[in-house]
């Protein structure tokens, strides 16, 4: 799928050896199918987070509803995955179970940031054992605990970080950099709806597409309620205003 050098071909058939260079082939090779996943994007605003995806219809035929790109884990945590949909589907599965054992054991919600770690700590896990290959997927992590907002990203490699906004995806390069210019402090909901979308749409402009609402995935988080899928009535309402 992905031209390969004569200096690497001996290195990239299991995703355990290292090369002299100290890279590990599969996971870049990994990181590439990212690269041409469905943009995703999350941002922190005043009282929550919210993420926003492109769903990428492909056919008029496609019923819009039919394909999630936003994943419920719990009513407080949310995610976006870009790559594989069906390793996505996986570790989905893999988050809702620990999310629902934390609630069993210890009778609280799980925190935003130790469930990034478990679904980074899989990722991991994946790229050190023989017989097995990296997920082709990242994710973003949103949600709120009793620390606040919080909002991760993971890696195939199972690195991760926490920001205030972020992408994933085609086009991430050029939603990010709309979002280190024009993200700020506390932001309302609604401003935070349409900073999502701006950068969906410097995103998607690189493949000469614009923002449809019958191809978005929306969610809000907001403290002290639960998880709120937005509606497409809501989402033209917001396009109204840019």
């Amino acid at each position: 799928m992905y031209p390969v050098s004569r200096r690497s071909s001996a290195y990239d058939r299991v995703s355990t050896m290292f090369s002299p260079d100290g890279r590990l082939y599969q996971v870049e090779y990994a990181s590439k199918i990212v690269e041409q996943g469905t943009l995703g994007t999350g941002i922190v605003f005043e009282k929550g987070i919210v993420l926003g995806a492109d769903k990428k219809i492909i056919s008029r035929l496609v019923m819009p509803e039919s394909i999630e790109k936003v994943f419920r884990v719990d009513d407080h945590i949310a995610v976006i995955g870009s790559g594989l949909v069906g390793d996505a589907r996986r570790l989905v599965q893999i988050a809702r179970k620990q999310a629902q054992e934390n609630q069993m054991y210890y009778n609280e919600k799980i925190p935003v940031d130790t469930l990034a770690k478990e679904i980074g700590a899989v990722k991991q896990l994946f790229t050190q054992y023989a017989g097995m290959r990296p997920f082709g997927v990242s994710f973003i992590v949103g949600g709120v605990d009793d620390s606040g907002p919080r909002l991760f990203e993971t890696e195939p490699s199972g690195a991760l970080a926490e920001y205030k906004a972020i992408a994933i995806g085609k086009g991430k390069k050029e939603c990010m950099k709309f979002f280190e210019t024009e993200y700020s402090e506390n932001l309302p909901l609604d401003d935070a709806i349409v900073l999502l979308l701006k950068g969906l749409d410097k995103g998607l402009a690189g493949e000469k597409q614009k923002v449809d609402v019958n191809r978005l995935d929306f969610v809000v988080i907001e403290s002290g309620k639960q998880f709120e899928r937005l509606s497409k009535q809501k989402l033209k309402a917001v396009l109204g205003k840019m």
